[in-house]
């Protein structure tokens, strides 16, 4: 939730003729992650709750790859989003974790 409260900051950034582009697609992304997770805790069945963990994971890297588009394309600097990014990876490897402990719990894969 935190990554979804920076990425809004952020993008607040970003220059209005990019508001139905890359600001829209990034903040869905970024809103996309904990949607994810929380649909998939609460369904009744560890297949479907490790399928939208991988959903968030996918919603993650294009994430990633929003803000080093905006990056490169000078939308932003890059200083702005080093900290989203490590938190990104900080969410990434808690993510990776918990999909490998339900997969084996749930002897899935």
């Amino acid at each position: 939730m935190l990554l979804v409260k920076n990425v809004y900051q952020l993008t607040k950034l970003y220059p209005k003729e990019e508001l139905f582009a890359l600001t829209s697609q990034t903040k869905r992304a970024a809103v996309s992650i904990p949607s994810n997770i929380a649909e998939g805790c609460g369904r009744n069945y560890k297949k479907d709750t490790v399928q939208f963990l991988h959903i968030a994971r996918g919603s993650l890297y294009e994430l990633e790859t929003l803000l080093n588009i905006a990056v490169m394309v000078e939308i932003v600097a890059e200083e702005k989003v080093t900290g989203l990014i490590n938190l990104l990876d900080e969410n990434l490897k808690i993510l990776n974790g918990l999909i490998a402990s339900f997969e084996k719990r749930a002897d899935i894969k």
